[in-house]
């Protein structure tokens, strides 16, 4: 084992863990500790260990063949079953950029004191997709090393509301390693789906397969191969074991501070901490519901206006990094499926246009406080897609006519 050789080979898996960090998961796990306390910390971990099983399989199946996921699909499948998962995947990315966009635009509004509306921050949004694609002409270490920064910002904010809010370690650990949801109905059955849709993103998988090929080996020399496949999984269990990390701070933050309160027992604290955001809570004894904006608002009212902040600035960074990885998904499926050679720009126009449209008319037409309903819908939708990636790995990775020395024996 060198060092030197798993340092070559970092990058790839740092760029796809980015999708489990994005603004969604970050949603999904906030809700859950809200709604279900610790309850659902193990299928938090059950679904980042699969997902990474899947990263895997699909980081193999781009190292040995050369080609990533959609172009082995175009190669293997018959022009219907290859529109119809071309279609699917487009799908998902669509509703990840729906919740990536959004989530940097609440985060713009929170930092700006509600003076940047939400259709502004998606126009932000937008044209820094555009900065990013420059950033990438000056090499993919460059990139690879922005997005190694994204990350660290983070971990840092997450971090720091973890350890000012000092959820319970038992509770933690017993929610991590003892499967069991006691006293859980319907809104905690739809969290857990959403973390399933929210971790395991179907897109990612057709992203890592192509990623991997940006690192040179030696596909006629099996050492080569069987080398670079064992230092890009070491290096995936590293990053997805940081986004693992990352998502636990924020669940459990949600978990201790906000399980089982009402909307009074907020409202009270926030008119007692003069925030602007008081109304934002009823004065009912319903159970409370937060989402991005409402959760930095609540940490706010709790914590001090630094959590509130310091909160924006860690959506910020998740918004912005997912934003990015999603771009370059859309454009290796769209190469992959359709065998389209654009230049770069006008495939990000393209796949940029496609996912950000729907997005404008949301934050048009809806305000930044009444978005919680649309994150469930899309994370539940992402579980419905996973199929369509699943599939195609799950075979390929199988087939011995593809991945021949390499291929799994089940």
């Amino acid at each position: 084992f060198s060092f030197r050789k798993l340092w070559a080979f970092t990058g790839p898996g740092f760029l796809m863990s980015i999708a489990y960090l994005d603004p969604g998961n970050i949603e999904s796990d906030l809700q859950s500790g809200a709604v279900a306390g610790f309850k659902l910390l193990w299928v938090l971990l059950l679904a980042t260990i699969i997902g990474l099983l899947l990263q895997r399989l699909a980081a193999r199946l781009g190292v040995v063949t050369g080609l990533h996921l959609a172009e082995v699909c175009n190669r293997q499948y018959q022009k219907f079953p290859r529109i119809i998962l071309w279609l699917m995947v487009e799908l998902a990315i669509i509703g990840s950029d729906m919740q990536e966009v959004i989530g940097s635009a609440i985060a713009i509004n929170l930092l700006s004191v509600g003076k940047i509306p939400l259709w502004g921050g998606v126009l932000i949004t937008i044209a820094d997709t555009f900065v990013f694609l420059f950033l990438d002409k000056y090499g993919l270490r460059k990139l690879e090393a922005f997005f190694g920064l994204l990350i660290t910002i983070m971990a840092l904010t997450f971090g720091y509301e973890y350890v000012t809010v000092k959820p319970n370690q038992k509770k933690l650990l017993e929610g991590m390693f003892i499967p069991s949801c006691r006293d859980c109905g319907t809104p905690q059955l739809e969290q857990a789906v959403g973390i399933v849709g929210a971790v395991i993103m179907p897109h990612n998988m057709y992203l890592h397969s192509a990623l991997v090929k940006s690192r040179q080996v030696n596909r006629a020399d099996k050492r080569e191969v069987r080398e670079a496949n064992k230092y890009f999984f070491v290096e995936s269990c590293i990053a997805l074991f940081v986004s693992f990390i990352i998502n636990v701070f924020v669940v459990t933050v949600f978990a201790e501070a906000f399980f089982n309160k009402t909307n009074a027992d907020v409202n009270e604290v926030c008119a007692n901490s003069s925030s602007p955001h008081a109304s934002l809570f009823p004065n009912n004894n319903e159970t409370l519901e937060v989402d991005i904006y409402k959760g930095g608002v609540v940490l706010g009212c709790y914590f001090g206006p630094a959590a509130l902040y310091i909160w924006a600035i860690g959506i910020l960074a998740a918004g912005q990094s997912s934003t990015m990885t999603g771009t370059y998904s859309g454009q290796f499926v769209m190469e992959g499926f359709l065998n389209l050679r654009w230049s770069r720009f006008a495939r990000v126009l393209l796949t940029r246009s496609i996912a950000v449209t729907p997005t404008l008319f949301v934050a048009i037409f809806q305000d930044v406080e009444h978005l919680t309903g649309m994150n469930d819908f899309l994370n539940v939708l992402m579980s419905l897609q996973l199929p369509f990636a699943l599939i195609p790995v799950l075979t390929f990775t199988s087939l011995p006519s593809v991945m021949r020395d390499f291929a799994n024996g089940l």
